[in-house]
């Protein structure tokens, strides 16, 4: 197994867990304050790459859908209404998050669509070739072991199904670099600190971003796990990108 710089990132230096532990560790504590900080940090903008990634979909109609590392539920409740699976089941190793999405599912009137389970992108406890497609939003840079969970999500992908992940990526233009650099080195651990008081959760999204193999070099990823078709949008001037393959 390869490893990548991210995997070796943590949102705790000085704790001697593993970064699976650190990570649901930082979402439990975040939890409550989660969706909040989303539209505020991304001014909204989120929910419109969010739409992006699932249309993605929309000419393969999947019936099976499993959202990997699915937090509070954004996309699952999401897929739910643009693309109208049969069934969708979303996976996290965080409690405190999947509390506040089970309760965003029941508000919706979706817990007949949506099922949340615990649940680790490095062991998924579902057979091969369960799912029509896999989404995974802002979650492969928490990933422990990015291989093992990218051939994990390939193994319960049926033939013909398709991956979409949604992440952050760095802006290559000078002028937006900078004011990019400002905002999630000072002003994003400045908010996240006042609101969640949690400063380490907001300083990890940073690092994680700045070590995580974005654009070509995540494609060139997916292509020696054996995904096919594979390929990659950058958004909002390359502060976000998704990436598409299949198996």
């Amino acid at each position: 197994m390869t490893n990548f710089a991210h995997d070796t990132v943590m949102p705790y230096k000085d704790a001697s867990t593993s970064k699976k532990q650190q990570v649901a560790t930082m979402f439990d504590d975040i939890a409550g304050k989660y969706d909040f900080l989303n539209r505020f940090l991304s001014a909204g903008i989120d929910i419109g790459w969010r739409k992006k990634a699932l249309k993605q979909l929309i000419e393969i109609a999947p019936k099976q859908l499993l959202d990997v590392a699915t937090g509070t539920a954004d996309i699952a409740i999401m897929a739910a209404n643009i693309l109208k699976p049969t069934k969708i089941t979303g996976i996290d190793i965080s409690d405190g998050m999947l509390e506040v999405g089970r309760k965003k599912v029941e508000k919706a009137g979706l817990q007949n669509t949506i099922e949340l389970l615990k649940g680790d992108s490095e062991t998924i406890s579902f057979a091969d070739n369960t799912f029509d497609a896999v989404t995974v939003a802002f979650g492969v840079r928490n990933f422990e072991n990015l291989e093992k969970g990218l051939n994990e999500i390939k193994r319960v992908l049926k033939p013909g199904g398709k991956l979409v992940i949604l992440e952050f990526s760095k802006p290559l233009l000078p002028g937006v670099k900078t004011i990019y650099n400002l905002y999630m080195k000072i002003v994003t651990p400045t908010v996240g600190k006042l609101i969640s008081k949690n400063k380490e959760a907001y300083k990890y999204l940073d690092e994680s971003i700045q070590k995580f193999p974005e654009g070509k070099n995540f494609i060139a990823i997916l292509n020696s796990g054996g995904y096919k078709n594979t390929y990659y949008k950058k958004l909002s001037l390359g502060i976000c990108s998704i990436y598409c393959g299949s198996k």
